[in-house]
């Protein structure tokens, strides 16, 4: 029963006496719905917290802006102008001015290692540094705290990035720390770099074969110290894992911090375990989560959840099970998708092809059986073209009429490819930031083929609701330098990268959360501002709509609020 028939049934007055002034608010959409909301408890009828003078984009299509909301039990309540927000029963309540900045839905970012990330941040040196040399000093400085012959371990190394215009090798690292083993990990996850005492503990030698989906990189018949995609597996698994409960969730509740800072507020991990999704829950436990987390579970990981009877969507508001995660091919700021056309300067490099259609079917089908979503990283046409039929596999065997499946980056594509996912209502999960941060790789794919990467233009005209998607580390999360990235197309130099995938701002917010929301089966929780939705927002010190498109990522994250509370005020 709604309002208006509420009103009629109290003898039709709105003025009878009794009738909780709640329900006699005017009949807009936008604006009522209170009682009916989707979650909200029926007992919340009153505001906690009253937002006003704002310059609100709801991404609600039938009323998509607005100056005020109301706020209780975690979700808008009422949503509005000032005059008929402020018009509410409000004794007492808190009242925030936003001095006429721009609001947004809360962004979500579809694709952002956040659990790993936190504690590599914690454990790991981080080598996102301009040089070489100041790689070899954060290294050395690290040996010299750690054991002899114990690992000493990096991230975020960018082979493009620093002054000396090579990327690290044996021998650097051997001369900062020849009496440890040390493996660097490429910011884009699917390379390492390592020294000889690494190369000798992992018992690889210039006589070993590269394994399948996976490269030894050799110059002349000799190792160069960089390990591609899975030639990394035999490193690995010497490397102790040291982490305790306690200091994963350390590590969640550091960089869910800084996540919330840039505006988000969720996160797809797409490359959760089930250590991962503890982490989450010891931490929302404590108070200490500061973004919403849908958490993917890598495939290997997935036998012990299938076992406890857990699937995708299990959990509550803050913390839930997401989809199983499958790896086909390599990396795009890596240089190892697996593409049917060459790479620029190399004729016989295509790429590696990680898992084949087969494998990944087989490794696939008892997670769907059980109602999993599954989620599987593809960058290349032809990576993308097998995780395709495997879901074509999938759906015939086991049919179902709402999978979502979701291809996790989904880089390079065709008219065709598009075609299919569209067919098979596939989510592509596009990387963000690309064009703008790692704009001097590009030129290893060329023009022509960046028309057809990142293509937001071709899903959104084709009506697929693709993401928002920095896939931290290997992409800053910063939702503004996704807006300019997916604009203009350009990087930091002005270079423009593929202009025939640009889109508009307006659409550019849109994929950063409605279809964020619909990727994580949650379009009626969150992704817009409408009473019964979760209060998630961004407070932004100029509107990205009014804005030349080749500032926005100077435009400033004012607050981000989570449920109804502040998790960031700059």
């Amino acid at each position: 029963m709604n309002a208006d028939e509420r009103r009629s049934k109290d003898n039709g007055s709105s003025a009878c006496v009794g009738v909780d002034p709640w329900l006699m608010l005017p009949s807009r959409r936008g604006f009522l719905g209170l009682l009916g909301a989707v979650g909200l408890r029926a007992a919340v009828t009153r505001p906690e917290l009253v937002l006003t003078n704002g310059s609100i984009y709801t991404m609600d299509p039938a009323s998509p802006r607005a100056e005020a909301v109301a706020i209780a039990g975690g979700r808008f309540l009422a949503v509005g102008t000032n005059q008929e927000i402020l018009g509410l029963p409000l004794a007492g309540v808190p009242r925030v001015d936003l001095g006429g900045h721009t609001v947004v839905p809360g962004f979500i970012d579809a694709h952002l290692h956040t659990a790993s990330s936190g504690l590599l941040h914690l454990k790991e040196v981080n080598c996102d540094l301009r040089s070489i040399a100041a790689i070899q000093a954060a290294i050395r400085e690290r040996a010299a705290k750690t054991p002899p012959g114990q690992w000493v371990l990096g991230f975020m190394y960018d082979d493009t990035k620093t002054a000396e215009g090579r990327p690290l090798n044996k021998a650097d690292l051997d001369a900062a720390a020849p009496n440890h083993p040390v493996m660097i990990t490429h910011r884009g996850g699917h390379t390492s770099y390592v020294n000889s005492r690494a190369y000798a503990m992992a018992d690889v030698n210039e006589a070993t074969q590269d394994p399948e989906g996976g490269k030894f990189e050799r110059d002349g018949g000799k190792l160069t110290g960089r390990i591609e995609e899975n030639a990394r597996a035999p490193f690995s698994r010497r490397i102790p894992n040291t982490a305790t409960p306690a200091e994963r969730r350390e590590g969640v509740k550091l960089i869910t911090k800084l996540i919330a800072r840039s505006g988000i507020t969720s996160v797809n991990d797409p490359g959760g375990s089930p250590e991962d999704l503890a982490a989450y829950q010891d931490a929302h436990a404590a108070g200490e989560l500061s973004v919403r987390v849908y958490c993917f579970i890598r495939q290997p990981g997935v036998a012990r959840m299938l076992s406890a009877g857990v699937r995708s969507g299990l959990g509550n508001e803050w913390v839930r099970v997401g989809a199983v995660k499958m790896v086909a091919d390599g990396s795009i700021s890596e240089r190892t998708a697996w593409m049917s056309q060459p790479y620029v300067g190399r004729p016989d490099d295509y790429g590696i092809q990680v898992r084949t259609e087969d494998q990944l079917f087989e490794d696939a089908r008892p997670a769907f059986a059980a109602g999993w979503q599954i989620g599987t990283h593809a960058n290349g046409d032809r990576a993308i073209d097998t995780i395709l039929r495997v879901y074509e596999r999938l759906q015939r065997e086991t049919p179902r009429r709402d999978a979502r499946f979701r291809i996790e980056h989904c880089t390079l594509i065709n008219d065709g490819l598009v075609r299919r996912i569209k067919e098979q209502g596939v989510i592509p999960t596009p990387f963000s930031s690309y064009v703008y941060y790692h704009g001097e790789k590009m030129k290893e794919y060329g023009a022509e083929r960046l028309n057809w990467m990142f293509a937001l233009r071709s899903f959104l005209d084709a009506g697929i609701p693709a993401t928002m998607s920095s896939d931290y580390p290997p992409g800053p999360f910063e939702p503004m330098m996704f807006l300019q990235s997916a604009v203009t197309r350009t990087d930091t130099k002005g270079n423009a990268w593929g202009p025939k995938q640009r889109i508009t701002v307006a659409e550019a917010l849109k994929v950063a959360t409605v279809h964020g929301a619909y990727a994580s089966f949650e379009e009626k929780l969150k992704g817009s501002i409408e009473p019964g939705k979760l209060a998630d927002l961004t407070v932004l010190g100029r509107d990205p709509l009014k804005e030349p498109p080749e500032s926005l990522i100077t435009i400033a994250v004012e607050r981000t609020m989570v449920g109804g509370k502040w998790m960031w005020e700059g």
